[in-house]
């Protein structure tokens, strides 16, 4: 009997490891084909010319090569819907986890989760049709598709997904230190601020880093409403192209296993830096978060 059991484990083990060991092991193909693909650009072009090149004319005779207004437009419009999106985000999970009254937090958290599952061409569309004119008419620029349109969108679609891991994460802490702090004389909201707050930020980075992330590699949002000008940004009103929305365009054109072919992998490349980058910075982040609210409380 005890033997069965033994085998029963070992076997159970033996396949939680064989599927981790799968998701591992596509991902390492993935992450090899890319770069098999995207290296031989620089066998052209050299590194620095590619990374702060100032132009993107890859079907020119010669071609231009130059990701850096690239790199400037997925920042920036990353860093906008950031600010959009973190405040909004975080603000209406403390509001249903703590303010909202248990019915109306009924009715408005699946229409958040409902949010999350709406099709990135659908927000696209979206800002195209209905948020493009608006902005055109009210601001009076030049076009409505632009960085501006795009980091909205994108916050549109990060939005729900910092609400709702947050809101998880502000229910996680424990109820007795919320009782402690009342009853030591805190009010609600210093109870918040300095109780619940500081329990949950681990949880709270941990939201910011999936919307965050989600946004930065968006591809249909930010092709549809970026504007598609490959030109480094002077104002958030100004039409740019991210580099998923580069890929996206283009690979389609580009003759296989060409110098634009490899071009737009090597592009793929930086775009997995910049992605892996900001995730291990941010685990970093929310590492040390947990480590402070642990200390605080």
């Amino acid at each position: 009997m005890v033997k069965s059991r033994q085998t029963r484990e070992r076997a159970i083990r033996i396949f939680f490891f064989c599927v981790a060991l799968a998701s591992i092991t596509t991902l390492g193909l993935i992450v090899l084909f890319l770069f098999s693909e995207g290296l031989p650009i620089f066998n052209k072009v050299s590194v620095h010319d590619f990374l702060f090149g100032r132009y993107w004319y890859p079907t020119d005779e010669p071609p231009d090569f130059g990701i850096f207004p690239l790199i400037v437009a997925s920042l920036a419009v990353t860093s906008v819907s950031a600010l959009v999106s973190i405040p909004l985000g975080v603000l209406t999970a403390l509001y249903l986890a703590e303010v909202a009254s248990h019915r109306l937090r009924q009715w408005i958290k699946p229409i958040v989760e409902l949010l999350a599952a709406l099709p990135s061409v659908v927000i696209g569309f979206f800002g195209m049709v209905i948020v493009a004119p608006f902005l055109q008419d009210v601001l009076g620029i030049p076009t409505g598709l632009n960085l501006f349109n795009a980091s909205l969108m994108l916050a549109f679609m990060s939005i729900p997904t910092i609400c709702s891991i947050s809101e998880d994460a502000i229910f996680s802490v424990p109820a007795e230190l919320k009782e402690a702090s009342l009853a030591l004389g805190a009010t609600h909201w210093e109870t918040i601020a300095r109780v619940i707050l500081p329990a949950s930020l681990s949880g709270i980075c941990t939201a910011i880093i999936l919307g965050m992330s989600r946004a930065i590699g968006e591809t249909m949002v930010v092709l549809m409403v970026a504007g598609g000008a490959t030109m480094i940004p002077t104002s958030i009103f100004d039409p740019v192209r991210p580099m998923p929305a580069s890929i996206a365009a283009e690979m389609a054109e580009a003759p296989f296993r060409g110098d634009h072919y490899y071009a737009l992998f090597a592009t793929g490349i930086v775009l997995f830096a910049f992605t892996l980058i900001f995730n291990v910075v941010a685990d970093h982040i929310a590492h040390q978060y947990k480590q402070v609210g642990a200390a605080t409380l």
